[in-house]
């Protein structure tokens, strides 16, 4: 007898394995821009245009050579933000093909064995594409290299305009910087589709980047933004209030201020709802109807860091630890719910230290929250050296903040559990 929950996953992916993308007969997911010479970046080259930029070496073996290279080039450095000349939004403007519907062998990258889009690949894409877009700003024809190096500091935040990613139609990225500070660059970043013969918003993401020197041991100085009209106006101000946002919630994390008064509320009412009145002891405790035990939804994982993992800068990518991160959450949120999940928003994922090749990277996610139908993943990631046994909170760290899969078909509580082991 096969059980409710496999049945439900098994019916989840016979509707998934259909194609869902129209728009001709012959090449129905083949957008007309997607044609050979077209100008526009094909995303499989992104990562050649970084070396390139950066004159980092394609070949392992080479790179500490290439690496002790770069740090001649911290005379290149600019001594202010004001040596540095302004520059307008549409200077870094790109636009990046993922011809999933033309071509045929790239899309095995991208497929899930539901016949889906692995949404850990477009995050890998974003990634590159935000790294790529602050370079484009920051560009100085007069160098053969640029002596900066740009990383991912904070994924602000992703919504999904369109929570299914069809898996035989073209892609298209496009993205401009919208914010400086003296050091950092906020990207945001627009995905769309095609589909019935025109293009439709997938998502959007806001991404900041910070511009270190060659070694990627001190803050850097980069290029001052000018709007030109309203509309760039707008951004640049959605660019400081977000700035201010971050700042405050930094400020109001739970590492250093104690919680406010709703908060204990909320606490107290969730210990009352589980406190057994035949003891009324800590170390007995109810579980309500319909409920999981927060210790119960948990989900771990181990990644070895391997160098063809590696960016441009010889650490391991960014986008892979988010992919990695990502992957595991989804498949923790399937796990609880029953269901295969559908991504309504990704929350501020934070870079705090790189990885190093060769790290084993320990990933943990927790489902903390859930509402009615939805559900909130917490995934926090460290490396752990196994000579002398430590464990370093590293890239990925959600840490007051949330990374969010929110998915359907599930009705079930958690419930914060103080037993004792």
């Amino acid at each position: 007898m096969l059980s409710p929950r496999f049945l439900l996953l098994r019916s989840a992916v016979s509707l998934s394995c259909r194609s869902f993308c129209s728009g001709g007969a012959s090449k129905p997911g083949r957008a007309p821009d997607m044609i050979e010479g077209n100008p526009l970046l094909h995303v499989s080259n992104v990562r050649n245009r970084l070396r390139e930029i950066v004159g980092a070496s394609t070949n392992w073996s080479d790179h500490q050579q290439a690496m002790a290279d770069r740090v001649s080039l911290s005379s290149m450095l600019a001594k202010s933000q004001q040596d540095l000349p302004a520059r307008r939004m549409k200077d870094s403007y790109l636009e990046v093909h993922l011809p999933l519907g033309s071509e045929p062998q790239l899309r095995e990258k991208y497929l899930t064995f539901h016949n889906t889009v692995r949404f850990g690949r477009i995050l890998e894409d974003l990634d590159s594409l935000a790294v790529l877009i602050s370079y484009s700003h920051t560009y100085n024809s007069a160098l053969k290299r640029s002596p900066l190096s740009i990383v991912t500091a904070l994924v602000d935040k992703i919504d999904m305009r369109h929570h299914v990613i069809y898996p035989d139609c073209d892609i298209k990225f496009s993205g401009r910087v919208t914010w400086v500070g003296r050091t950092s660059i906020e990207a945001k970043m627009h995905m769309s589709q095609y589909r019935d013969g025109a293009y439709a918003p997938v998502l959007d993401a806001t991404f900041v980047m910070v511009a270190r020197d060659p070694e990627n041991k001190r803050a850097a100085f980069v290029n001052p933004l000018k709007a030109d009209g309203p509309e760039e106006e707008k951004l640049l101000q959605e660019g400081e209030a977000n700035k201010s946002r971050r700042v405050e919630l930094s400020t109001a994390s739970l590492l250093k201020v104690a919680p406010t008064d709703d908060e204990r509320k909320i606490i107290h009412s969730l210990f009352l709802n589980t406190l057994d009145t035949n003891t009324v002891s800590f170390r007995s405790r109810v579980l309500p109807p319909n409920s999981v035990w927060m210790e119960d939804a948990k989900l771990k994982g181990l990644e070895i860091c391997h160098p063809q993992e590696r960016n441009i800068f010889n650490r391991i990518f960014g986008g892979f630890l988010m992919r990695k991160a990502y992957e595991l959450g989804w498949a923790n949120a399937c796990s609880y719910g029953g269901c295969r999940p559908n991504l309504v928003a990704v929350d501020d994922i934070l870079f705090q230290k790189p990885v190093e090749i060769g790290s084993l990277l320990l990933l943990s996610s927790q489902v903390c929250y859930t509402q009615g139908k939805y559900i909130q993943v917490r995934v926090h990631s460290e490396v752990f050296d196994p000579l002398t046994r430590q464990h370093n909170t590293t890239n990925l760290a959600f840490l007051g903040t949330f990374f969010r899969i929110i998915i359907k078909n599930t009705l079930l509580t958690l419930v914060s559990s103080c037993r004792s082991n």
